[in-house]
């Protein structure tokens, strides 16, 4: 991100005015290797192809502010895979990481991992590393540690279904998990910012926490997501859940986050009733069916739909309610430009 683009950003989450509307998306592995023309494992193992889908994005939108910004990440095994997690390749879908864990009562049995060794977390720093020079020449600085959060991490060691059974049949079982994980997230994100010291913000994404009913997001989110948000003084932080979120919401402030990214399913003026004002939400068309699936027209139609309700538009950030989806096409992503007045 340039520093234009991280002022502007620090200016809508300090509730300045911002115009023309900001316009952000998430982007990573499953939108950029196919909008580019080439393979997800392509995309995963090659500097170049990383570098030359990240270069295409920030050249046919300046405009936008795309987060984090030069993603290094290797899908959903990347902390998985630290765990020992086996991780599956295909061709051209998304890689999966199998659970690890092999029954609940088993489930705080896990030993902490070494982010600086293990798994594909130091292939995650050193894609940074050797391709930062090249950043820099262009006025680029990475400005975000990122990680899956504790309970999506969670749900991937033991399996989504099991995980879910366990937080009713083993909740001591799954405190210990949970302890164990949010402790390697802990190092995971400081041997980041170690390492670039212009980071200065976090960001998780747990869809997992809009599962929970909400005294079992009292139970087994807030508290670990709370150690992890107020660990770092950082002017950003960033959470992405775009399963339920009218729970996680009324929560934000006292965890720490202030930039929110929720379901297309929950409107802005229902977001900001239940987030509050001092929240920024990145938000929120229909990502599949509008933004990727629907004609430029639509996606004009959806944005305007969604912006007229609100007669303050301040600590806003147009977008999709969700990451960028697979195959959303350039003349959609435009059309949402045209609807925030860029």
């Amino acid at each position: 991100m340039k520093d234009e683009q991280w002022q502007m950003l620090l200016d809508v989450i300090q509730g300045r005015e911002v115009r023309p509307l900001p316009v952000g998306f998430i982007i990573d592995s499953p939108w950029l290797p196919g909008w580019c023309g080439m393979t997800i494992v392509d995309y995963f193992t090659s500097d170049a192809l990383w570098m030359a889908a990240h270069w295409k994005a920030l050249r046919e939108f300046p405009e936008i502010c795309f987060l984090p910004g030069f993603w290094s990440e290797y899908g959903m095994c990347t902390e998985p895979s630290a765990f020992g997690a086996r991780c599956r390749w295909p061709e051209n879908e998304f890689p999966f990481a199998e659970k690890v864990i092999p029954s609940m009562e088993q489930l705080g049995d896990l030993a902490k991992p070494d982010p600086r060794t293990d798994g594909l977390l130091p292939f995650v720093l050193k894609r940074w590393q050797h391709n930062l020079p090249e950043m820099r020449k262009e006025g680029y600085e990475l400005r975000f540690a990122v990680a899956r959060g504790p309970l999506n991490i969670a749900s991937f060691l033991a399996g989504t279904t099991e995980f879910m059974m366990a937080v009713k049949l083993n909740p001591d079982e799954v405190h210990r998990l949970l302890e164990t994980v949010t402790s390697f997230l802990l190092d995971w994100l400081e041997v980041q910012v170690q390492a670039f010291p212009t980071i200065q913000g976090i960001f998780l994404l747990d869809d997992v926490v809009g599962f929970l009913r909400e005294s079992d997001f009292q139970a087994f989110a807030l508290p670990y997501l709370k150690r992890i948000y107020q660990a770092f003084p950082f002017p950003v932080k960033f959470f992405h859940n775009d399963a339920k979120g009218a729970t996680t919401a009324k929560y934000l402030d006292e965890i720490g986050i202030n930039l929110f990214n929720f379901s297309y399913q929950h409107s802005l003026v229902d977001m900001r009733q239940w987030a509050g004002p001092s929240v920024t939400l990145l938000g929120n068309i229909p990502p599949r069916d509008v933004l990727a699936r629907g004609t430029a027209e639509e996606v004009l139609q959806a944005a305007q739909t969604a912006l007229a309700p609100l007669a303050d538009r301040r600590r806003l950030i147009l977008s999709c309610g969700g990451g960028m989806p697979p195959e959303a096409p350039t003349e959609n992503i435009r059309a949402l430009l045209q609807a925030a007045g860029r």
